[in-house]
């Protein structure tokens, strides 16, 4: 049990949620490990994309753990949910996308996380929901990104019944962005991939941190920050060489 990364010769991280045995349902212990390895991940300068999934098929993350959760206090409780938040807020400082691989149950906390990733891709037998009205709490942190995602209705209902929503469903709302059959779920992570890594790796590290940005500005700001990361992008040569490398091409073609 724990939490694992790796990183691959192109810069690819694989960071593994390990509690299978409990649907890899995230404790204290395990969300302390997970902020750490994310930390960890987010200075190294060669990191292109990181992977976030769960250990087996069975859940990327199945919530919470509800045995823990059974004996906090009210000052235990608002650490342990500061830990949630924490671990999202941790994957969302890393600067290059977070891709999580979604498969069996993503529920809770594990939503939470999910929706705390900049893309989800999901296999077809896959089910999503926020059941903590179910067991007496409210769903809270980072359930405040859903409607980003899906919209207020959707959220309201996800959040006020507890309900479970399958793959196809949770692919109409917008809550996550492909869903394929179970056995094709590496290749499609790996397409993903192969299109980051033919972008620039400036550019893309620009670009997500101008999308957080986004998230608390008003459009005049937005645009004004925009600017700048634009004009941000000539700190190197990335922009010259590619659109150099562009315009040869097109050249190619015509001849």
């Amino acid at each position: 049990m724990g939490v694992s990364a790796s990183i691959d010769p192109r810069g690819i991280a694989t960071l593994t949620i390990d509690n299978a045995a409990k649907l890899n349902t995230l404790g204290s212990g395990l969300m302390a490990s997970l902020i750490a390895e994310a930390d960890a991940l987010a200075q190294r300068t060669d990191l292109r994309i990181v992977v976030l999934r769960g250990a087996g098929e069975r859940a990327f993350i199945g919530g919470a753990d509800i045995s823990e959760m059974a004996t906090l206090d009210q000052t235990a409780a608002r650490a342990f949910v500061t830990l949630v938040h924490q671990s999202c807020e941790a994957l969302r400082r890393i600067p290059v996308p977070v891709l999580a691989r979604l498969q069996g149950y993503t529920l809770g906390a594990g939503l939470e996380i999910a929706a705390a990733c900049d893309l989800r891709l999901a296999a077809g037998d896959a089910h999503f929901g926020m059941p903590e009205v179910r067991i007496g709490i409210p769903s809270v942190v980072e359930a405040a990104l859903l409607p980003g995602l899906i919209g207020w209705g959707r959220t309201r209902r996800l959040l006020l019944t507890g309900e479970t929503i399958d793959a196809a469903q949770a692919l109409a709302w917008g809550l996550v962005e492909e869903v394929v059959p179970p056995d094709e779920l590496d290749a499609a992570v790996e397409r993903v991939v192969a299109s980051i890594l033919a972008c620039g790796p400036r550019a893309v590290r620009l670009q997500k941190e101008l999308i957080r940005a986004w998230e608390g500005c008003a459009p005049g700001e937005a645009i004004e920050r925009g600017i700048d990361s634009f004009v941000r992008a000539w700190d190197s040569d990335d922009p010259a060489e590619r659109m150099a490398a562009f315009l040869e091409a097109m050249r190619r073609r015509k001849r």
